[in-house]
């Protein structure tokens, strides 16, 4: 028993570890965040609890979402940081590889791992949430997989995965949409967790990184639904495809499914070396040191200070 228990300690104590750590920290962001979804787009309609997202409350449903996708992505950090530092992203993990060393040998490990728990998040919510969207798709006469006409399933696929807005006439506005989403969540990641800048106290980063996904939602988030996250689209895309959804999941609204992947690597790529390029490299040429540098050295000097009175105190007394 002794020896099973320090093999299964030493497993977790590997790479193995952090990629239940990814699976975890994802898994729990989509779960929030889809149930978030299915709440407002049927559970609310349905329980009587809510109006319907088709009238002027549909923005405040939106306010809604994009709150909760903050709270799921703050918390998931919270969950995974201790392990990883959370990236619970595919976009933030080659980001972190390509300007941070991270170890390209894990980035396959974290992508997939991210992907799964997406997917198993997803799969929760459809559980929890299963009768509330049936009951939706009764009453609005929505056939599931059908895409256009009077009986279009976009409103529940929409729970799990996104997809372009109409007034786009081709995947390269949402591409753009992606990229520049990502890059801005990249480039404030780096901001964040950099310690020759102005880096939160108090463990407060995880709540910052929230903050700044409903800042993307409430800027570009109409456009394509602010995925910014391959993991978070693809998993939860391939579910609802498995689940019924069909050619409106897999490939999606004029073959959609492939932007929310290609557009966040880009896009953190470029964040990353946009952060770099105007803020992090300008530090490093100004000397700048981490705070906890700082912090430790001053500690320090008024410690040898304080010494040094005690010192000269006794010496006088003598």
């Amino acid at each position: 028993m002794a020896a099973a228990s320090q093999t299964k300690k030493g497993w977790r104590a590997t790479a193995g570890g952090e990629y239940l750590a990814e699976f975890f920290g994802t898994f729990f962001l989509l779960l929030i965040g889809t149930s978030v979804v299915a709440e407002t787009v049927a559970a609310l309609n349905q329980s009587g609890r809510g109006t319907d997202i088709s009238t002027a409350a549909g923005s405040g449903l939106w306010l809604v979402i994009v709150i909760g996708w903050a709270l799921a992505v703050a918390f998931g950090v919270y969950i995974a940081g201790g392990v990883t530092g959370a990236h619970i992203n595919p976009a933030v993990t080659l980001a972190f590889a390509v300007k941070r060393d991270f170890p390209w040998s894990k980035v396959p490990g974290y992508m997939i791992a991210q992907t799964l728990g997406a997917f198993v998040g997803a799969a929760l919510t459809y559980l929890v949430y299963h009768d509330a969207i049936a009951s939706f798709e009764k009453a609005k006469h929505i056939t599931r997989g059908a895409l256009g006409g009077a009986h279009d399933s976009t409103a529940t696929y929409s729970v799990f995965a996104t997809f372009p807005a109409p007034y786009f006439s081709s995947n390269i506005g949402p591409l753009i949409d992606q990229i520049v989403g990502t890059a801005v969540l990249v480039a404030v990641v780096f901001a964040l967790v950099d310690e020759t800048n102005q880096p939160p106290k108090s463990n407060l980063a995880p709540l910052m990184v929230g903050l700044v996904v409903a800042m993307i939602g409430c800027a570009f988030g109409p456009n394509a639904g602010y995925a910014i996250n391959p993991a978070r689209d693809f998993g939860p895309r391939v579910f609802a495809w498995l689940a019924g959804w069909g050619q409106v999941a897999m490939p999606g609204i004029n073959y959609y499914f492939w932007v929310p992947i290609v557009g966040p690597l880009i896009g953190g790529v470029l964040g990353a070396f946009a952060y770099d390029f105007f803020i992090g490299d300008v530090l490093k040429a100004r000397g700048a040191k981490p705070a906890e540098d700082v912090e430790s050295r001053g500690e320090t000097d008024i410690d040898k200070d304080e010494a040094d009175i005690e010192s000269r105190g006794r010496t006088v007394q003598e």
